[in-house]
């Protein structure tokens, strides 16, 4: 709840016009969200972004809803850890929210919602997500029966997790997909997304960059050991995480530059 309140904080200083809102999960949950609404008639995509493990980082997720907003879209930044009154599960192995189940179904819930909500364009969402979001966002893009038709248009995942879809040979992605992520990432290695992407060249655009590690679109964080983390794959619980500025400047103009080229 307090990542929560600090990306409010954060929204609210930045001059944007930003409401709390509800939304029911489909687990029975009720789902702590704020909705970022642009000056003037929303155009382009609307979007759900999707926080990391642990929880909303008000400096990241905050300024990348504040950036599209600008930019003329509406963006919806369900907390799905907050709203169940779980803390930070960065280093929790035995997680209570998947990004595989309960997140994959909190990402549904939220794009149905921003899609009925009255003023919000029609013709469907850009999901986007970093880390464990962006986990979530490569289970929810893929090609399943359950998966609402035509509720997703785009999808953008943050240095995700990728070794499972890459070992899947039945996954693919039900619409385009952006996937970036560090070269160095020690946390969510390039390596298997790299795999993905090669599998399905004219679905997934895929972004390396060099010299960046985990995290490398937050503002203003020097790269740092972290340790005790649940996931990383060396089995250390060691991984970095930091700003890379190249890396983040390009991420700040092809994100949105993929959103528009969507609807």
């Amino acid at each position: 709840m307090k990542t929560f309140l600090a990306l409010l904080a954060f929204l609210t200083q930045a001059g944007v016009h930003v409401e709390r809102v509800a939304i029911p999960a489909q687990d029975g949950a009720t789902l702590d969200a704020a909705l970022v609404l642009p000056d003037g008639a929303p155009r382009g995509l609307p979007v759900v972004a999707l926080h990391g493990c642990g929880g909303p980082v008000a400096t990241r997720d905050g300024s990348w809803a504040v950036l599209l907003a600008r930019a003329g879209h509406i963006v919806l930044l369900p907390d799905s850890f907050g709203s169940r009154g779980l803390g930070s599960q960065c280093r929790e192995k035995q997680r209570e929210v998947r990004p595989s189940h309960t997140r994959r179904d909190d990402a549904i819930a939220a794009a149905t919602w921003l899609q009925h909500r009255p003023g919000t364009p029609a013709g469907g969402v850009a999901l986007i997500g970093w880390s464990n979001g962006g986990g979530t966002t490569l289970f929810t893009s893929a090609q399943r029966p359950d998966l609402p038709p035509g509720l997703f248009r785009r999808f953008v995942a943050f240095y995700p997790g990728c070794a499972t879809e890459s070992r899947d040979p039945d996954w693919r992605p039900s619409g385009p997909l952006m996937i970036l992520v560090g070269a160095n990432d020690d946390w969510t290695p390039a390596a298997p997304c790299q795999a993905l992407a090669a599998r399905f060249p004219g679905q997934i655009t895929l972004r390396v960059y060099p010299d960046s590690w985990h995290d490398f679109d937050v503002p203003d964080r020097p790269v740092r050991e972290r340790t005790g983390l649940a996931t990383p794959p060396s089995g250390t619980g060691v991984a970095h995480a930091g700003t890379n500025d190249a890396a983040r400047a390009d991420a700040l103009a092809v994100v949105p530059a993929f959103l528009d080229s969507g609807g």
